[in-house]
């Protein structure tokens, strides 16, 4: 549980941040300029001039009103930056050590976890982008932080790169069980990877709640507009050669085939990445259709996201239900007649799966 109540002086407005975060991963969004940065900065102790109060589980960091204001060093909090900020005359496996206090136990794990053993002994300059977040996250790991934070990981990094390093963002999620505060303007980021959304504007609190449940506000709206994946932890389970698909059991036992990728070997884990835009919509189940992965589904509701409509559509199998987002045009809705509450069937090909 973190508890925020801090105001912070910058050059356009004072930043107000009055919220409280459960455990998990909190996706901290917003336009540029907002603050979020700056809150990450703050909260991690770097920012000079903060005022209010800041808890962190059970540990008081900032109380301005009792003179409390733990030093950075203090907080057991680990920050990555956009640049990844590895020290460049250190190696990967010095840059991992760093603040671990001598916990080797701690450094293993987390060298383990980010897949980072082939990359110890080389510098900073020789790593790639996608290398050097995957180091930079396993130093802030290696501390055994109360609480992590990531200032847009991915952003500098291209589609390849970004395809690269979500999965294992995924695994610090679910091994690690620590909090996180994460920076992104991807909404695909937000919907895989956080429990709910803190959304700033102008210095302040805009919205909290539920990545989904954001999708129509006037916040995200924009980002949204961008394109929207459904991004699905799953493994392989088999390859077919001669009909040219992998299949991927995802959460819920939900199997999709994908285009075959025969360097995927049975039992590696994956991420399935589907674009809300790719996905078709029918009321009654298809026949005679190409598509090679067909669901039954409840729609949960839908949203008026800029041009075109927002479907929420749990995917049922063995009764759990896998909330997918999908886009649609408004007069698709209409001539479907599309309702909250209504079942409805989700149409994917093979070739608009993707494996990242």
């Amino acid at each position: 549980m973190i508890e925020l109540d801090l105001e912070l002086p910058l050059a356009r407005f004072a930043l107000r941040v009055k919220a409280r975060l459960e455990d998990g991963v909190t996706a901290v969004m917003g336009p540029s300029g907002s603050g979020k940065t700056s809150l990450l900065e703050a909260i991690a102790g770097l920012r000079r001039g903060v005022k209010g109060r800041l808890v962190l589980g059970d540990a008081v960091l900032v109380d301005t009103e009792r003179s409390v204001h733990q030093p950075p060093e203090a907080r057991r909090v680990g920050y990555v930056p956009q640049d990844a900020g590895l020290f460049p005359h250190l190696t990967a496996l010095a840059n991992v050590r760093f603040g671990a206090r001598a916990n080797e136990a701690s450094v293993a794990s987390a060298i383990d976890t980010l897949e980072i053993r082939t990359l110890l002994d080389r510098h900073p300059h020789s790593l790639s982008g996608g290398e050097k977040q995957r180091v930079a996250l396993a130093r802030a790991l290696a501390t055994r932080p109360g609480l992590l934070l990531l200032d847009e990981p991915l952003a500098a990094l291209d589609v390849g790169l970004r395809e690269r390093v979500l999965p294992y963002l995924l695994r610090v999620r679910d091994e690690w069980k620590v909090p996180v505060l994460y920076v992104t303007h991807n909404v695909g980021e937000a919907l895989a990877l956080a429990r709910e959304v803190l959304l700033l504007r102008d210095g302040g609190v805009e919205a909290q709640g539920r990545p989904v449940a954001l999708l129509g506000s006037p916040g995200l709206v924009r980002e949204a507009e961008a394109g929207v994946e459904n991004l699905l932890v799953g493994r392989v389970i088999a390859h077919d050669p001669e009909g040219g698909v992998t299949t991927v059991e995802v959460a819920g036992g939900l199997r999709v085939a994908a285009p075959l990728a025969r360097a995927r070997p049975s039992g590696t884990s994956v991420t399935v990445a589907i674009r809300a835009e790719d996905i078709l919509v029918a009321r009654e189940a298809p026949r005679a259709l190409s598509a090679r992965n067909v669901y039954e589904a409840g729609l949960a509701g839908l949203e008026r996201t800029g041009d075109d409509v927002t479907l929420r559509c749990a995917v049922s199998v063995s009764g759990t239900g896998q909330e997918w987002i999908v886009r649609v045009t408004p007069s698709a809705v209409a001539s479907l007649g599309l309702e909250a509450g209504q079942s409805v069937f989700l149409a994917v090909k093979s070739h608009s799966v993707r494996l990242v």
